[in-house]
């Protein structure tokens, strides 16, 4: 199917023993091309790393996930910055807040969101967000980069329908993981995916998060991989009442357009 996953965490370390097996099995599986998350000062330079390494293959971004947002020093921002320049580094982020677990003081959070959205329009590529119980915060922050910033995705979706509206409000684009596959806390997403129109809807795993609950049998190391991303897709089309071809499709001409992918 030659899907794209925009969201894999491939420089965590339960991947150490065997990345390159992980890669393969995803591609057999029709996953062709990845875009590895960069979520911190230690981690956005592997993700560059990877890239290069797996040169048209992956591609990185490079940010400060809010549960970091404390090591965003202005050293922490010119090295963001040093990562950018290159082109294997497709978005800045992954960026913004997260008020459900505040493992980072919130002042810190807004703080390292803001600077990293002026790295953005500094640079002029895309934002890689995210937002966890702090959309009015997240919201108004973004308000007052309107205008300057170029294309943003809300990754890892798992907010409300007004969540939803407002990013979309904002041509915004949505990344929906297999969070979509939790009976327990994804339902309402079940309910609302087939309003995001196919232009702004992406698909991820969140690897090696968010196994989808859904899949059968479960595997038993309970670490998700991006070979998985085939069956968030099917889950989606059927809630969006689509042929899995046509969702597929639609996926990949978004991400393509959205990161600039040859």
């Amino acid at each position: 199917m030659n899907l794209i996953d925009i969201g894999a965490n491939l420089t965590h370390d339960s991947f150490d023993h065997d990345r390159a097996d992980v890669i393969a099995n995803a591609q057999a599986a029709g996953v062709a091309q990845f875009i590895v998350t960069g979520a911190s000062r230690e981690h956005s330079p592997m993700a560059l790393q990877l890239a290069q390494e797996y040169k048209g293959v992956c591609f990185a971004t490079a940010g400060v996930h809010p549960h970091h947002a404390t090591e965003y020093t202005d050293e922490c921002d010119a090295e963001m910055r040093a990562l950018l320049a290159h082109d294997e580094v497709v978005a800045v982020g992954e960026c913004g807040l997260d008020f459900f677990r505040d493992f980072s003081p919130r002042p810190a959070q807004r703080r390292a969101f803001e600077m990293q959205l002026q790295t953005a329009v500094d640079i002029g590529k895309p934002l890689f967000l995210h937002q966890r119980d702090a959309h009015e915060d997240f919201m108004a922050i973004m308000r007052n980069f309107e205008g300057r910033i170029g294309p943003a995705v809300v990754h890892c979706f798992t907010g409300t329908r007004e969540e939803m509206y407002d990013y979309l409000d904002n041509d915004w684009y949505v990344g929906i993981t297999g969070w979509l596959c939790d009976e327990r806390r994804g339902q309402h997403l079940r309910e609302i995916v087939m309003d995001i129109p196919a232009n702004r809807l992406m698909i991820e795993t969140d690897a090696p998060y968010l196994m989808p609950r859904t899949l059968k049998p479960m595997p038993s190391s309970r670490r998700n991989e991006p070979k998985f991303l085939p069956h968030i897709l099917e889950e989606l089309a059927k809630e969006r009442g689509e042929e899995v071809a046509v969702t597929a499709s639609n996926s990949v001409l978004a991400t393509k357009t959205f990161f600039r992918l040859p």
